[in-house]
Formats: C-alpha cells, structure tokens, sequence
C-alpha cells in the first residue's frame, strides 16, 4: 500500500481540481438563479480546493523523502518541480488572486489571472499523476 501511495494522492489531487473546476463550478453558474450565487459557492468550492491541493503536494513530498541509506525514487526527483509548482499556484490563487476577485477589483483581469493559474495547477498535477503512475525504472 505504501508503494502505492503517491499514485493515489496525485489521483485525489488532479482528480478533485478536474472535478471541482471543470464540472461542479461550471454547474453553479449553470443552474442558480444569479451569477452573484454562483461565485459565492465557487469560491467555497475553491477555497476548499485550495487545503486539496495543499494536503495532498504535502504528502507528495512526504512520500518523497528517502528511508535511510535508500537512494531517492524516480519518480520523487521527476515529479518534485511539478508538486511545488502546484501547491505554490494554489496558494497564490488562494491568498493572492482571489481575495481581488471577491473585492471585485479590476474583475476581468483577476478572474482571467486566477483561471490561468488555476489551468497550470490542473497541469502540474497531471504531470505528477503521470509521474507517479508511470512504468517503474
């Protein structure tokens, strides 16, 4: 089970960020009455994704460390920069972007910088699923 470990956490984490931001947001704006609703949920919903994404890039890294005099995993020093990377554009999402989204300070241009960070986040952890997932070395 621990072996397998990795690949379940960066299944939870790209899993949840495709299922939060390409089926459940996109559903709110889709089905409540207001787009003033709907952005209230979504940023629930993301603030939410946000401890996700954290928690599983934490035990990612976790998983990472080396036992002993064993030599480091392939797969940990491959996929190292992509869960970094990731957990460091949630956190700037979070803390960063969205609290001008919800000011509604300059509302285009914030929205469209936290969708990006949010797509390159979607990335990041994609490439630590394949890492993680691949054929062993």
């Amino acid at each position: 089970m621990r072996q397998r470990l990795p690949v379940l956490l960066a299944a939870l984490w790209w899993g949840s960020l495709s299922a939060i931001g390409f089926l459940a947001v996109p559903m709110l704006f889709k089905h409540l009455p207001t787009p003033a609703m709907a952005g209230t949920l979504a940023a629930r919903l993301f603030e939410a994704q946000t401890f996700v994404s954290a928690g599983c890039g934490l035990a990612l890294l976790l998983a990472s460390m080396r036992r002993g005099d064993a030599p480091q995993e392939a797969w940990a020093r491959d996929a190292m920069p992509w869960i970094i990377g990731g957990m460091l554009l949630a956190l700037l999402v979070q803390f960063g972007v969205a609290p001008r989204i919800v000011a509604r300070t300059d509302l285009r241009l914030w929205h469209s910088v936290g969708t990006a960070m949010y797509a390159l986040q979607w990335i990041c952890a994609l490439r630590v699923l394949l890492r993680v997932s691949g054929p062993p070395r």
